[in-house]
């Protein structure tokens, strides 16, 4: 979780903006990322330079010698971060507004290359230098107590505090899928090396660094020993999707600052005809919009089909069974009344994830697992795709702690459920004789069906009652009784100091 020193800091960063006239929210977090990737390339830079050197690999920098930018040739050392920085502020500004933004305009000839993708629309918009030199020692001082706190989370930590600076501003700002609910997901999937992994609704790309992530935990040597794996793991593996120009930018410099050289992060509309994603990934982990309703007319025909309805958490369910290859499986986060709303096009997609596909999971999780930002209830919803049906047994997990107060503090507590839905999700066979008053268990298909496909846990959780012993009536009374004596008395007393 991010501290309160490193928000005071951002918050400095924000009001710099704010005193050097740059107001809008969306314009200040976009130069942020711009900064923050300018800096995170001298960064990789230089430990990618430094691994190399420890391997006794070559390695060519993007900074080593004359570098081109437009028809001009600069010493590349000028374009680093680390060099610039020293510079007066005046020095700073010609050379970060002149030099270094058309350099990451095109840093790479491929315009198909993801730094040129995202980079390319960069417009340097800070009007001064004395805010340059403010923003990049505000900066300095946040990259300072991140490397500091060590915290793989940090980054989206970071990303977070900065989208809900949208919200408080009043705009339609997005909020983050909480780190630790995300990790939780990933491992719950355990994503394979060769899997193709998509988001449709990626946002800043946390589901997608987290899969990275745990792969190079877990599986560091299968991929990075293995030239084919690699490239996959770097190329080929990583999908995402998103309608927000500014999330795509932050998500895909949060992939590429990952470590992952080309990931697929593009400006798409998932629900409509422009996605003909069909029965290519074997991996989807989404947090896809819970509110909303589309018109009929922009939404792919091929998901109306199955799902006749304007609710975008239902259309994109249908949408995961048609993205997903036979046998790919999703882990995604729907609200409570997907689970038992009684619409047509509500039971549609529970019967269709049932009946015709394999439903394994659902997690529910408390109502304050969004907070700040939404207090609605929610649950992870597991399911692989079939065609031809396979649930047998769905179990279901109560989750009531996540580790975290569920007020709008969110503050750490002992309590935590992940770490035992996590364990138990491993070894589901020594799960089948929990009871219904536990906190997991199981429930056939039958019942689900005979119940119209409700998928809420409170239809199928029993609570287990333990009788109360109180004292009899009359001796309830005498402690009544007793109780109205002392009040009298004190009254009494009260009332001669009053009158003394």
């Amino acid at each position: 979780m991010i501290t309160g020193e490193l928000k005071n800091r951002i918050d400095g960063i924000w009001n710099d903006f704010a005193a050097g006239g740059l107001v809008n929210p969306l314009d200040v977090i976009e130069q942020i990322t711009y900064l923050m990737f300018i800096r995170d390339l001298d960064d990789s830079d230089n430990l990618r330079a430094k691994e190399s050197s420890m391997l006794g690999l070559p390695y060519k920098s993007i900074f080593s010698g004359e570098v081109e930018v437009g028809d001009r040739k600069i010493d590349g050392s000028q374009l680093k971060w680390s060099v610039f920085h020293d510079f007066p502020a005046g020095k700073m500004y010609s050379v970060v507004q002149e030099w270094v933004f058309p350099f990451i305009k095109t840093l790479h000839s491929d315009k198909n290359s993801a730094y040129s993708k995202y980079m390319d629309d960069a417009i340097f918009k800070l009007p001064t230098p004395l805010l340059l030199d403010k923003v990049v020692s505000g900066l300095d001082s946040v990259y300072e107590m991140m490397n500091a706190m060590q915290s793989t989370d940090i980054r989206g930590d970071v990303y977070e505090y900065l989208l809900s600076k949208i919200a408080q501003s009043g705009r339609n700002g997005q909020f983050r899928t909480p780190r630790h609910i995300i990790r939780m997901m990933v491992e719950l999937m355990d994503p394979k090396s060769d899997d193709v992994i998509c988001d449709p609704a990626c946002g800043t790309s946390g589901f997608l660094v987290s899969a990275a992530e745990y792969l190079k935990e877990r599986r560091r040597e299968e991929i990075f020993f293995d030239r084919v794996k690699k490239d996959h793991y770097m190329n080929h593996m990583f999908f995402g999707y998103d309608m927000d120009r500014t999330m795509l930018r932050i998500g895909a410099m949060n992939m590429m600052t990952h470590g992952i050289d080309s990931p697929f992060i593009e400006y798409r509309d998932s629900l409509s005809d422009q996605n003909p994603d069909k029965s290519k990934y074997s991996l989807i982990l989404a947090n896809p919009p819970f509110k909303g309703s589309l018109d009929y007319d922009i939404v792919s025909t091929d998901l109306l089909k199955l799902c006749k309805t304007k609710k975008t958490d239902l259309l994109f369910l249908a949408l995961f069974l048609r993205m997903l290859k036979i046998g790919g499986r999703c882990a995604c986060i729907v609200p409570d009344g997907v689970l038992f709303g009684s619409s047509t096009a509500h039971k549609a997609i529970r019967k269709a994830i049932i009946d015709d596909n394999k439903l394994e999971a659902i997690i529910s999780m408390p109502s304050g697992v969004f907070k700040p930002y939404a207090g609605v209830s929610t649950a992870i919803m597991i399911f692989t795709k079939t065609e031809h049906g396979g649930t047998d047994n769905v179990w279901f997990y109560d989750m009531k702690a996540d580790g975290f107060s569920l007020d709008d503090k969110r503050s750490p507590t002992e309590e935590n459920d992940i770490p035992d839905i996590i364990a138990r999700f491993k070894n589901l066979e020594a799960e089948k004789d929990r009871e219904r008053t536990e906190q997991s268990f199981f429930v056939s298909k039958q019942e689900i069906v005979d119940n119209d496909y409700d998928l809420s846990i409170n239809k199928y959780k029993k609570t287990e009652y333990k009788p109360v012993e109180y004292p009899p009536t009359s001796e309830i009374l005498a402690n009544l009784r007793s109780l109205e004596k002392e009040i009298n008395t004190a009254m009494d007393e009260l009332e001669k100091m009053l009158n003394n």
